[in-house]
Parts: C-alpha cells; sequence; structure tokens
C-alpha cells in the first residue's frame, strides 16, 4: 500500500478572455491566418507522423526551414512543437490503448480456463455462467488478440493516428442527423477547430511575444505570416485587432510579466457555436515549495470520498477523530460539458472555502479508473460501469490542485485501497446518533483522513462483556501514530480464569505468537525445540 504524500502544485497557469469589439475584417483576417498556418501545420504533422521513430533533430530543423517559407521563423517552431506534441500524445494513448488491450486479454483467458458457473473470489473473477457466454468471449478473445497484434506492430514502427480537428467531430460528418446539425455548421466547426492561432513567448522580447503580442493596455496584434502580408494594418507586417481585452482572472500576473518583457503564450480561437472569439494566455511559474507531511497533518485535515454526483467530506483532528458534522459538496455532470466543468467548479470551491476557514489540509485518494472500465472485468454490470466512468477523477484532480495552490492549502493524497469498505465497517456506525446518521461515503472519507493522518482504519475489536478489563467497557481508541508499540499485539490480562502470571510479568506476555505452535510465527521468531517433560 502506498504511502500518502503531499501533492506538489501546478508548473504553469493558464487564463482566458474573450475577444470584444472585433469587426469583420478582424474576424476575416483571423480567419484567414488561422487556415493559412492550419494547412501548414496538417503538411508538418504528416511528415511527422512519416518520421516516426527515426525522427531526430536534423529532421526537425528541415521541417521548420520548410514551414518558414510559408510563413515566419517564429510561426514555424510554434507549430513544428505543436506537432511534436500532438505526436508524443497520440503516442502514449496508443500504449494506454495496448494496456487496456492486455488487460482485456488476460481477463478472458483466466475465465475461459475456469469451468463453466465456478465462483470467483475476491481477487480473481470465475467461470462465465453458460456455455454460450463462454463461446462468446471465445470469440472475443480472438478479436481482442489481433486487435492487440495490430497495436503492438505500430507500437513498434512507430506509428500513430492522429486527426487535426478530433476525431469524434470528424465522425459526426456522417451522423449530422443525430448531432442536430447541418452540413454547413459541421464544416464551420471543422474549419474552426483545424486552424492554427497560437504562438510560443520569448523571454526579452517585447511584451514576452513577438508573433502575438498583447500590451498592459489591452491591444491585440499578431504578425502576418509572408503570403498574407497584403493584410497588414500596421508597421512591420503587423495586424492590430480593433477591440480591447483584459483579463479578469489573474490580471496583475499578466500585466507584471509583459511588462516586465518575460514570456507569454497565447492562443486564439473561434467558438462557433456562440459566434465569439477567445484569446487564452498561459505562462509557467516556479515550483512551489511542497510543505511536510508531518506540517501538513498538525491541525488535523478534511477527509474527501469522491462519487458520481457529490464529494463527501468530514473533519478530523490529529488524532483521527471526527469533528462536527459531515459534509457534501454536490454537483449535476449532466448537459455540456462547460456546465459539468462549472459544477465541479462550485463544489471544489465550497470545499476549499470551508478547508481555509478552518485552516485545514484536504486528504483525497489518488484515483486512477483506467483499468476498472473494461466489460472484460466486470462483465455485465453496466450500472458499476457507468458509475466509476461518470466520476471525474481526473478534472477533480487537477482542479483541486490548482486552486488549492492559489489559497495555500496543501493537498494529502492517499491510497484508495479497501477505504470505503473499511469506513463502511469500522467508521459508519460510532458516530451514527439519533439526530446524525452517517452514511457510508461520510464514513470513507473519515476513513480516507485517517489514512493520511498515519492511523490505521480498522478499529480495534472489543472482547466480549464478560472478558473485558476496563469494567464494562474496552478501550477501543487507537493511540497516537507516535506511541510505542500502537500496532503491538494485545497483553494477556491476568486473572483468576486463566491463572497467568502477573502482568508484564511473562517473557511472552505481549507476543500472541508465543501461545502457538512455532510454525505459525516463524517469520516473526526463530524455530527453536522445547525441552522434553522431566516426569510423565
Amino acid at each position: 500500500m502506498a504511502a500518502p504524500f503531499v501533492v506538489p502544485g501546478p508548473s504553469g497557469v493558464s487564463v482566458r478572455t474573450r475577444l470584444k469589439g472585433l469587426t469583420v475584417g478582424d474576424e476575416k483576417v483571423l480567419r484567414l491566418v488561422g487556415d493559412h498556418l492550419g494547412s501548414l501545420a496538417s503538411r508538418d504533422l504528416r511528415a511527422r507522423c512519416a518520421a516516426g521513430l527515426d525522427h531526430d533533430s536534423g529532421q526537425w530543423a528541415r521541417r521548420k526551414r520548410v514551414l518558414t517559407e510559408g510563413s515566419s521563423s517564429r510561426w514555424a517552431g510554434s507549430v513544428t512543437k505543436a506537432t511534436h506534441d500532438q505526436w508524443a500524445f497520440a503516442r502514449r494513448g496508443l500504449l494506454a490503448y495496448i494496456h487496456r488491450l492486455q488487460a482485456g486479454v488476460r481477463t478472458i483467458a483466466h475465465r475461459l480456463s475456469l469451468p463453466i458457473g465456478e465462483k470467483g473470489s475476491k481477487r480473481a473473477p470465475g467461470g462465465y455462467r453458460s456455455r454460450r457466454e463462454w463461446f462468446a468471449k471465445s470469440r472475443r478473445l480472438h478479436v481482442l488478440e489481433d486487435r492487440l497484434k495490430a497495436a503492438q506492430a505500430d507500437w513498434q514502427a512507430g506509428v500513430v493516428r492522429v486527426v487535426r480537428g478530433g476525431k469524434r467531430l470528424l465522425n459526426t460528418r456522417h451522423h449530422l442527423e443525430t448531432a442536430g446539425l447541418t452540413h454547413e455548421q459541421w464544416r464551420a466547426r471543422w474549419q474552426a477547430g483545424r486552424r492554427f492561432l497560437q504562438a510560443d513567448g520569448e523571454s526579452g522580447k517585447r511584451y514576452g511575444n513577438e508573433t502575438l503580442r498583447v500590451t498592459p493596455d489591452g491591444e491585440v496584434s499578431l504578425k502576418l505570416p509572408a503570403p498574407l502580408a497584403h493584410l497588414a494594418n500596421a508597421p512591420h507586417g503587423r495586424y492590430v485587432l480593433v477591440g480591447r481585452v483584459s483579463f479578469a482572472y489573474r490580471g496583475e500576473q499578466w500585466a507584471d510579466r509583459v511588462t516586465a518583457n518575460r514570456a507569454v503564450a497565447y492562443r486564439i480561437h473561434e467558438d462557433v457555436q456562440r459566434g465569439r472569439w477567445y484569446l487564452t494566455a498561459s505562462w509557467t511559474i516556479p515550483p512551489v515549495k511542497t510543505l511536510p507531511l508531518e506540517t501538513a497533518r498538525a491541525s488535523g485535515l478534511v477527509g474527501v470520498d469522491t462519487n458520481a454526483d457529490h464529494l463527501a467530506a468530514w473533519r478530523l483532528d490529529r488524532d483521527g477523530n471526527p469533528l462536527g458534522e459531515p459534509l457534501r459538496f454536490a454537483y449535476d455532470l449532466t448537459g455540456t460539458a462547460d456546465h459539468r466543468d462549472a459544477q465541479v467548479r462550485h463544489a471544489l470551491i465550497r470545499l476549499l472555502h470551508f478547508a481555509r476557514r478552518h485552516g485545514l489540509a484536504i486528504a483525497v485518494e489518488d484515483l486512477d479508473f483506467t483499468a476498472e472500465k473494461t466489460r472484460e472485468k466486470h462483465g455485465r454490470r453496466k450500472k458499476f460501469r457507468n458509475l466509476i466512468s461518470g466520476m471525474p477523477t481526473s478534472r477533480l484532480r487537477a482542479r483541486l490542485v490548482s486552486m488549492a495552490a492559489e489559497l495555500g492549502i496543501p493537498v494529502v493524497a492517499v491510497d484508495p485501497a479497501y477505504t470505503s469498505k473499511w469506513g463502511a465497517q469500522h467508521w459508519q456506525k460510532p458516530p451514527t446518533s439519533k439526530t446524525r446518521k452517517a452514511t457510508r461515503h461520510d464514513a470513507a472519507a473519515v476513513a480516507i483522513g485517517r489514512r493520511a493522518l498515519g492511523h490505521p482504519i480498522r478499529r480495534r475489536t472489543a472482547p466480549p462483556r464478560t472478558h473485558q478489563s476496563d469494567g464494562c467497557g474496552h478501550r477501543t481508541v487507537q493511540a497516537r501514530p507516535g506511541a510505542p508499540g500502537r500496532e503491538g499485539n494485545r497483553p494477556r490480562i491476568p486473572g483468576p480464569r486463566t491463572r497467568s502470571v502477573g502482568a508484564e510479568r511473562g517473557a511472552n506476555a505481549v507476543d500472541q505468537n508465543a501461545h502457538h505452535r512455532p510454525g505459525r510465527s516463524a517469520e516473526h521468531e526463530p524455530w527453536q525445540q522445547d525441552s522434553l517433560p522431566l516426569s510423565l
């Protein structure tokens, strides 16, 4: 089981604003420049994919020289870098696809090797239910093996498949009636998705970017490619937009960077559905020095359990005891992507404000459902697969880390193993009262918080009432992490019933393994031969 750790903060910042007040001429120029650079990016992506694993710095330089003839050296640098990143991202996606296929092949092969109807265990699935299902899965095994061979051959050859504009939008072309789009609407989205209007920043240059420049007062200008230089309305082949921009979020940080001529990267894109243009600015930030784990635990923390429709949270003190009432931050993940993202942000804002108000850290699970959503592993459990697929784990993690870093709140990630099961078993009933009923999710939040604090989740089970030594209630409260022997065996309590020696007087008073045969405790103590009895 992995140890808890403090999650490092983000390494970059990205802010977006709307380009307002654009004229028809401004939009026409932006579309012409974006379409021209997009065609160059498509040509360069084809060359990069054709090079495969044999690509080197010399080929990179040749690609850049070819693009410079139709644009400029800075535009060519931005295009080649974006193309290489896109190729690398596609290759990582191919590797993840291979791992999913391998997991599916292993699972099906294991289940086919078992007798039909054999039950599985907690760690391994059983056989298939019927002969019909067994036959269907045997055919699927051959399909997956063929796909795996083809994917592995592509991986060895360095072949990737990339669609500029998105594969989903490309496939929508064949289902326009289902998507509710006309051919003209789809064509507008396709062209907008394939445009290229982004430039990397350069430190020391004027306002941090020579290609796409934004002045501190909000004036936006761009360097026109060589074939479109006749459209310039400013000196040195530049085109200045009529509208002005301002960043409502992190505006002061952005202004400080451009005033000091520090690098800022920009990207301009069109939202065809809304008929709007947006400008995105991004820059790197120095890594934030994370707090030591002990410092983050000093004042307690908030354990958070991630679910498909809400965040269950509970405040814990430094000893791992839940305080106050359980918290619930709900969100609705239906509708558009923007709506879902806004719901996640609102839930996280409420959680972060609570943690900041009480000066607490946040403990979350280090979740990854990549290998948990396959139908080969869960079979007909479509409801469960849809449930874990609906959990926004990656979006929540990215949003939480970036927003918490802004507020100076440390985030502690823990291993998610058995948090829900042990939490419901050991921490759902104790905090339940007549006025408060703890749910399984609340108990899981307590388990996550205890693991982040270094405390065990499972509580000690009290002995029978006749064997309790503390009156009528054996103590089950856990000791602090620093207490010596807190994970040791419970000492044997002396008394008339057991006829044992006094407390702490026997050599094996604490070691329960000493009361069994040596074979059971061989890993804890060396084996030894007992002496023969002196009398019969």
